[in-house]
């Protein structure tokens, strides 16, 4: 039998034996985070039976035995609402598992047989904990502010509002705009004109479809709602006035008010949560959902490639050794995964490939130079639709059978996507409409569907079940 210990000397001991990984599933808002890890946790839980995990060495070769969901290491925080998800799954009509709006955790135990040629003094039968952290993609997107001091940020900011989302940040900015930096703060008229940003913000994601927004918080404040910490908000007039002049201005002005607020955010509000979480990862799978990008149009579709490049800078990374495992976790390894790939027809699926490998070609870049093994796949956690043929004027055209959102069943084709980043001309001669499905009708007690789930967990776990 396998040694163990409770506690956190378990954990130790599992971590110096290489037996115990943190995985991080990145992605914004919408990029099916909670999808993902649901169907992890189910394709892992019926391995061995009805699932279709084909394309993961462990599973080829019979040694793959299951996984046991584990009392998680932290009491206090949530654990991971799997049950709740697929309850929605297995619902009638079936519905996506609710959005997730707070920390929640998981621990998994998979149980695999060693390959003959690695079996040592633990025994055939070896185990290796997974430990799982969902999160609310909106506060990921604070991660890039610890780079930032307040004059910085709102140079930033004032660039997006003024630019291409002004017709979502019109009110905002009126009230802003007139704001006078050097008066002195009154509460009431900064948490007013803070509630107008937090607006401009859910408009620019929840109408425009717009990604990077910030602070997150403003959009899920949990017991924050109402705190003075996120009653702050950038100046978009910030390059009009002397920087020198505006930190000389006294404590009890507009701009130190704001820049005290910003400050006191980032110290207490992000810093723990990426301390916490995020530089305890041991590998990544980045989600990221360009189809909804390039529906919403190329200025969404911008947002987005600059969110994720900014964003892939706050996580660190770097070969591991046991004094890293131990005292100082780094990823490893990465995946990149176009999500939803259900939703456009297989033939489709290496242009999905291929348009997310543009759209992160510059962090990319940066992590194989650092020599870090990086993958790029298209997947879809839970498969909603099934690939048909359909046959106009005598020739089969490639098809897609599903349900909308709105109930209605459809036979369609979604669209081509493009290969590469589409430039200015491109938009122009082509528009996108992808639709949205509902899941499929899920049996109770069955495997979820999925594709490419198995691809992505060889490549993430494959090398630690050996």
């Amino acid at each position: 039998m396998p040694l163990s210990l409770p506690g956190y000397a378990g954990d130790w001991l599992e971590r110096g034996l290489d037996r115990q990984l943190r995985l991080a599933v990145t992605g914004l808002s919408r990029a099916g985070k909670t999808a993902f890890l649901t169907s992890l946790v189910n394709q892992l839980r019926h391995a061995g039976l009805d699932a279709r995990l084909e394309l993961m060495g462990c599973v080829r070769e019979g040694r793959l035995l299951g996984a046991m969901r584990q009392s998680q290491p932290d009491l206090s925080v949530p654990r991971f609402p799997y049950d709740e998800a697929l309850a929605s799954l297995e619902g009638t009509p079936p519905g996506w598992p609710s959005p997730t709006r707070g920390i929640s955790e998981l621990r998994l135990s998979i149980r695999y047989k060693s390959r003959a040629g690695s079996r040592h003094l633990f025994g055939e039968q070896r185990s290796l904990t997974l430990d799982l952290i969902d999160y609310p993609g909106e506060w990921l997107l604070d991660l890039p502010m610890l780079q930032l001091d307040y004059w910085q940020w709102c140079e930033q900011m004032a660039g997006q509002l003024r630019g291409r989302r002004r017709s979502y940040a019109e009110d905002f900015l009126r009230h802003a705009e007139r704001l006078d930096p050097a008066a002195d703060a009154d509460e009431q008229q900064l948490a007013d004109i803070s509630a107008r940003y937090a607006d401009s913000l859910a408009s620019a994601r929840n109408e425009g479809g717009y990604t990077w927004v910030q602070p997150g918080r403003f959009l899920l404040p949990g017991e924050l709602d109402g705190a003075p910490v996120l009653q702050f908000f950038p100046l978009p007039a910030i390059a009009e006035h002397s920087r020198t002049a505006l930190d000389a201005l006294p404590a009890s002005s507009n701009y130190q008010t704001l820049a005290r607020r910003f400050e006191h955010y980032k110290r207490t509000v992000i810093t723990p949560f990426y301390r916490q979480y995020f530089r305890r990862f041991d590998r990544q799978i980045v989600l990221v959902d360009v189809l909804s990008a390039l529906n919403a149009g190329p200025d969404v579709f911008d947002d987005l490639r600059q969110a994720i490049a900014t964003l892939m800078q706050s996580f660190d990374y770097g070969n591991r050794s046991l004094l890293s495992r131990l005292f100082q976790p780094r990823i490893d390894r990465l995946a990149i995964a176009a999500t939803k790939a259900d939703h456009v027809t297989p033939e489709q699926h290496a242009n999905l490939l291929s348009l997310v490998e543009a759209l992160m070609a510059e962090p990319l870049r940066d992590l194989r130079y650092a020599n870090i093994p990086v993958r790029a796949l298209s997947l879809a956690a839970i498969r909603a639709t099934s690939a048909r043929q359909v046959e106009h004027h005598g020739e089969r055209h490639a098809a897609l059978k599903g349900t909308t959102l709105d109930g209605e069943e459809v036979l369609m084709f979604p669209g081509e996507v493009p290969s590469r980043l589409p430039d200015a001309d491109f938009w122009q001669r082509q528009g996108f409409d992808f639709t949205a499905f509902r899941p499929a009708p899920q049996a109770a007690g069955e495997a979820l569907p999925h594709i490419r789930m198995d691809s992505a967990l060889d490549w993430l776990l494959g090398d630690k079940l050996r």
